[in-house]
């Protein structure tokens, strides 16, 4: 995810992230799918809540990190243009590992106005801008 390829909107209140339901769960499953490496993905949704899941296929192939392909962000970016969303998300998991970001993760956090979700045992949620981290409290609608 090395460019800016769309728009990215996250209206945070207080440090909250606002997410459906039906969202969480279904990045938990992505996750239970690929139990040996790391899922990943983009989250979409308007009116600042994410509503749509995006996901995505991890081109590292590696529990420890992972990338989209350029294509597939492009096409990922287009689908969510042409639903008339914003993008306001992007999601992996840590498999094995704890649900807060890695070194890495905050190196290539290339969109800060998106919410950065962390899968493991449990979701979690963060505002990654210019190497500083800062927990979401997640709140499902």
């Amino acid at each position: 995810m090395d460019c800016l390829v769309g728009r990215t909107t996250l209206r945070t209140m207080a440090g909250e992230v606002r997410i459906r339901k039906k969202i969480l769960e279904r990045m938990a499953e992505e996750a239970s799918r690929t139990p040996k490496q790391e899922c990943c993905g983009l989250l979409a949704g308007r009116e600042g809540v994410i509503s749509e899941i995006f996901p995505a296929t991890n081109a590292l192939w590696s529990a420890t990190e992972f990338e989209i392909a350029p294509q597939e962000l492009f096409r990922i970016f287009r689908a969510i243009r042409d639903a008339g969303l914003e993008h306001m998300g992007i999601y992996h998991s840590h498999p094995g590992g704890p649900a807060a970001p890695s070194a890495r993760d905050i190196e290539r956090a290339f969109y800060p106005e998106a919410a950065y979700f962390v899968i493991s045992v449990e979701a979690k949620a963060f505002e990654i801008r210019e190497g500083r981290v800062e927990e979401l409290q997640i709140r499902m609608v």
